[in-house]
């Protein structure tokens, strides 16, 4: 790891100069970083945007992935279950990997390997060979995720740290958004292949630079002499059990199912023996003694809540956009871009924001913010249209980067660079943890509260009542060139579609309002967090 220069701390400043945390650049007690160093940053953002987009790329491409390998449409769920769960199973293994191979040669080969596999899941043949291939892209895809958050807390100086954890921030949070439209636009204009090949050249050029020029520490090959394969095997079962049943829970019915419950077992039995050993070894493979720091423990908390946004989200608008207005995935992108631009827009104040009201204080406009737009897209009906939309979507979108920094400040800030990449996979693997149980509850609400609503909705549809009545009558005129029977028939069809299409409507507004609920109710967690001097350095707890 490259070294850190202290500042003499019996040295006083000198009556012009800027305070540590906002020091210029050339201030001795501020590391420096090369060119070569920056070429191997933005190409880790490069191959980390191309990891967190293919987890979503695929949701819009289904239909056209099960026709090509003659999948059912319960198997075809897996071409996303598989790469999720190993994504998940590796991310906590990361921050280890980081120092027994080096970020370097851990990110070149993690990106080598994800460009293998997207080559692979293009020319996959058939379900299993599919499966197989988005398993192994996730496994490599999900190691550099957390990297790039690790080496932004310890290749540059403090005062880029802010502005490069803006930069790291839009690239997770626009990507997930990115992927359903990019991959419904890739395979409506050419095939579904496309999706995977357009990770060949960026994927190249990611593993050639990050081989050359991220030169930030050194392999520590003695760890590999150590490998605890027992903590190893724990984790992955534990995580990869875990997601498996929050990913196929709804399908099957969760504990109605002998498969859920087997699985259920599986991760308690796991997870149990996961935490005692990696809290009791000498030499674990995830440290769990992070979480002893309090800012550390509530910054994992604030990530797990923005991953249950976040993802829900994602599933919730297009689910609406779809079903209810009957879009396609192209034009359910040009609703949901609005929220890219808006966190783009804010990107360019938020720092200066931080700066002047402290990160506690940016968080709960952000939280604030981002339940407020939430709530207001929970009035929706079957004629809202883009404008209304639009500024819930602008106003999640602004405030989702004031989450984003300050979390990530609060969680690192106050650790010591030597423990940020086992933090990193930490702080990663709970906001996609946030995800996968916030995806898990939105599925199962969605199909409670729908047959919930349509009960409601159906007593209100009398047969003898003048409302119903005269629906019938218009709809029987407007299939008047049918007999008689069919009229009845279709205007009866009709009347028990608009029905399902209310119900629909009404679970849809409900669990916006749900989840504007939680981001209100995170604002609680604020006072908790301690705005202390870094133990390692990272000062903006000082401003």
């Amino acid at each position: 790891m490259a070294a850190v220069v202290k500042p003499d701390p019996s040295r006083s400043p000198a009556p012009n100069e800027k305070p540590p945390e906002i020091a210029a650049s050339n201030d001795p007690a501020e590391k420096t970083v090369s060119l070569q160093q920056w070429i191997g940053f933005f190409a880790m953002v490069l191959g980390m945007f191309l990891a967190v987009l293919d987890i979503q790329i695929v949701a819009s491409s289904l239909e056209q992935i099960q026709a090509a390998l003659s999948a059912t449409q319960d198997e075809i769920t897996w071409v996303q279950t598989a790469y999720l769960i190993a994504e998940v199973a590796i991310i906590p293994l990361s921050g280890w990997l980081g120092r027994a191979l080096s970020m370097r040669y851990l990110f070149a080969l993690s990106c080598g390997g994800f460009t293998v596999m997207s080559l692979l899941c293009a020319l996959a043949w058939d379900l299993p060979s599919m499966v197989t291939f988005r398993a192994f892209q996730g496994f490599f895809g999900g190691a550099m995720i957390p990297s790039v958050f690790a080496v932004t807390y310890t290749l540059f100086p403090r005062h880029l740290q802010p502005t490069m954890t803006i930069v790291v921030a839009m690239v997770v949070t626009v990507a997930p958004t990115a992927g359903p439209v990019l991959g419904g636009y890739l395979t409506e204009t050419a095939s579904w292949n496309t999706m995977f090949l357009i990770n060949l050249v960026p994927g190249i050029l990611v593993t050639v630079a990050t081989g050359l020029f991220l030169r930030l520490d050194e392999p520590d090959w003695a760890l590999l002499k150590r490998i605890d394969f027992r903590g190893i095997l724990y984790i992955v079962v534990f995580l990869g059990s875990t997601e498996f049943v929050l990913e196929e829970g709804v399908r099957e019915e969760w504990f109605e199912s002998r498969e859920i419950v087997f699985f259920t077992l599986i991760a308690a039995t796991s997870g149990i023996a996961m935490f005692y050993r990696e809290l009791t070894i000498e030499h674990p493979i995830v440290d769990l003694w992070a979480f002893r720091n309090r800012n550390f423990a509530i910054g994992c908390l604030f990530s797990f809540i923005l991953g249950i946004g976040l993802y829900s989200i994602i599933f919730l608008m297009p689910t609406y956009l779809a079903t209810v207005k009957g879009l396609n995935s192209l034009q359910i992108g040009q609703y949901i871009m609005v929220t890219g631009l808006f966190q783009f827009a804010s990107a360019f104040i938020v720092g200066r924001v931080v700066k002047k009201l402290g990160p506690r204080l940016t968080l709960a406009v952000g939280l604030f913010g981002f339940g407020l737009g939430t709530l207001m897209n929970g009035n929706l009906t079957h004629e809202a249209g883009y404008w209304e939309f639009f500024w819930p979507q602008a106003l999640r979108g602004f405030c989702l980067m004031f989450c984003f920094l300050p979390i990530n400040y609060l969680t690192f800030g106050t650790l010591p660079p030597e423990e940020v990449k086992n933090a990193s996979g930490l702080y990663n693997l709970m906001r996609n943890l946030g995800g996968a149980i916030g995806l898990a509850i939105a599925d199962t609400l969605m199909i409670r509260l729908n047959k919930e609503h349509y009960a409601l909705l159906r007593e209100a549809v009398k047969p003898g009542s003048t409302a119903t009545q005269a629906l019938l009558s218009g709809l029987q005129e407007r299939f008047s060139t049918a007999s008689l029977q069919d009229n009845d028939l279709a205007a009866l069809k009709q009347v028990y579609g608009l029905v399902r299409r209310e119900a629909e409507v009404l679970t849809v507004n409900t669990l916006f309002h749900h989840l504007a609920l939680v981001f209100f109710l995170a604002l609680l967690l604020i006072p908790l967090v301690r705005i202390a001097p870094a133990a390692g350095g990272a000062a903006a707890g000082r401003r």
